[in-house]
């Protein structure tokens, strides 16, 4: 092989490596939106307390 062929095969392998490592990373950092409980249970969670009167309220449940 030439010294341009080698330049050329280095710099495929290194160029290969950093996309793996870049996904890698990206997926170890997000979650899979089918994991995320539901907005309105995320909602209760978030906002609700326990003491909170809203969820118990007589006019939204009939």
């Amino acid at each position: 092989m030439t010294r341009s062929k080698k330049i050329f095969a280095g710099m495929a392998i290194v160029f290969v490596l950093g996309i793996a490592w870049i996904s890698y990373d990206i997926s170890r950092r997000t979650t899979f939106p089918g994991s995320k409980p539901q907005l309105q249970e995320r909602i209760k969670d978030t906002y609700l307390q326990k003491n909170d009167t809203l969820a118990a309220d007589s006019a939204t449940h009939r």
